[in-house]
C-alpha cells in the first residue's frame, strides 16, 4: 500500500532549462484506504489558503514517476461552491481543488519553498454538473494527477503543467489542466514594482447587479456592477471577501477572475445554459487599483467567451463552455 505523505523535507535551493514529460494516458488510482480515513486538511499552507475551512485537500501519495493520487473534501454547503439550493457543487469548486493540488505538489515534491509567489498562467477544467449532486454527506473526491512538464531554472523546478482526473466513486466528474510556475519573493517584489497589499488599495466597490440574475444567494457575492451595455461589466472587486481575498494580495485573484466569467454567462440572461466547463488563459495581474472591465465577445449554442480588460491590456479570456438546464 501507498503511504500517505507527511510534511515537506527542508526545501532545496538550488537553480537549466529542462523538461520532464510524462504520458497522460492512465485510469485514475482508487484512494488507498490510508487516505480515506483521513479527518484532516493538509496544511493550509501548502494550498496558499488562510483558513482552514478553505483548504479542501486532505492527504496525497505517489503513484508513480510525475503521478499522484489527492484526496480532497467538499462541504455540503459553501458561500460559493455549492448551488444557492445546496443541490450541486460549482464547477469552480472543481477548478479550486485542482488548484491546490498543484500547490501542494509543488511544495512537497518539488521542493518549492513555501514563501515563493506562484502565477497561474492557464486553467482548463471540464466538469459533468449532472455528476455533481450534493449527497447526504460531504463528498470526497479522488484526483489523479500526471506532472506532463517540469521547467527548471538552473536545478530547481521553476514551473510544471499537469492534467487531473477527478473522481466521486467510480465515476470521473471533471477533468482539468494547469500551467503555474513560481518565483521567489524579493524577484516576484522586483516584478510587481514594489506593490504590496499594504502600499495598494483596491477601488471603491460599485453597486453590484442582483444577486438572482448572476445565481448567487448573497448580494456580497455579485462580482459585476452593470454598466449601460449588456455584454459589458465592471469588476467589483471587494478585498474583505472572506473566499477570494482569504488572505491580502496585491492583485485581483485569479479565481475572482474565472467568477466573473461564470457571472456574465448568467448576467447574459441564460438561464437555460449551465456553465460547466472554464478554459482560462491568464496574461498578466489585473491590479487592485484600476477599473477592470469583463466582456462577453463571442457567443455561440456551447460556448461564451470571456474577456477581462483593464484600459487596451488583456488581462485574461476564458472561454466557457455551457449545457442545458
Amino acid at each position: 500500500m501507498p503511504q500517505l505523505r507527511q510534511l515537506a523535507e527542508t526545501p532545496k535551493t538550488d537553480e537549466t532549462p529542462n523538461t520532464n514529460e510524462a504520458s497522460t494516458t492512465y485510469e485514475t488510482p482508487k484512494a488507498p484506504d490510508i487516505l480515506k480515513t483521513l479527518t484532516a486538511t493538509v496544511p493550509r499552507q501548502f494550498v496558499h489558503r488562510a483558513a482552514v475551512a478553505e483548504t479542501l485537500l486532505t492527504g496525497w501519495t505517489g503513484t508513480g514517476p510525475e503521478r499522484f493520487t489527492v484526496v480532497a473534501q467538499w462541504p455540503r454547503a459553501h458561500q460559493l461552491h455549492v448551488s444557492p439550493d445546496r443541490t450541486s457543487y460549482e464547477p469552480l469548486l472543481v477548478a479550486e481543488t485542482v488548484r491546490q493540488c498543484g500547490a501542494l505538489l509543488a511544495h512537497t515534491e518539488y521542493d518549492v519553498p513555501l514563501d515563493h509567489r506562484f502565477v497561474l498562467h492557464e486553467l482548463r477544467i471540464t466538469t459533468r454538473p449532472e455528476q455533481l449532486a450534493v449527497g447526504p454527506i460531504p463528498a470526497e473526491p479522488v484526483v489523479g494527477i500526471t506532472v506532463t512538464e517540469v521547467r527548471r531554472r538552473g536545478s530547481r523546478p521553476a514551473a510544471i503543467r499537469y492534467e487531473a482526473d477527478v473522481r466521486l466513486g467510480d465515476e470521473t466528474v471533471a477533468t482539468g489542466h494547469i500551467a503555474v510556475s513560481w518565483t521567489s519573493e524579493s524577484v516576484y517584489r522586483r516584478l510587481r514594482g514594489g506593490r504590496t497589499p499594504d502600499t495598494v488599495s483596491a477601488l471603491p466597490v460599485p453597486p453590484g447587479l442582483p444577486a438572482e440574475a448572476v445565481d448567487r444567494a448573497l448580494p456580497a457575492d455579485v462580482v459585476l456592477a452593470p454598466t449601460r451595455r449588456r455584454d459589458r461589466w465592471q469588476l467589483r472587486v471587494d478585498t474583505t471577501h472572506p473566499v477570494f481575498f482569504d488572505h491580502p494580495l496585491d492583485h485581483v485573484p485569479g479565481m475572482l477572475l474565472m467568477e466573473a466569467a461564470r457571472q456574465a454567462v448568467r448576467a447574459r440572461g441564460l438561464d437555460c445554459r449551465l456553465p460547466a466547463s472554464f478554459h482560462t488563459v491568464f496574461h498578466q495581474y489585473a491590479e487592485l487599483d484600476r477599473a477592470t472591465w469583463i466582456q462577453v465577445t463571442d457567443e455561440d449554442d456551447e460556448h461564451i467567451q470571456v474577456v477581462g480588460k483593464q484600459g487596451e491590456s488583456i488581462l485574461f479570456k476564458c472561454r466557457v463552455g455551457t449545457g442545458v438546464r
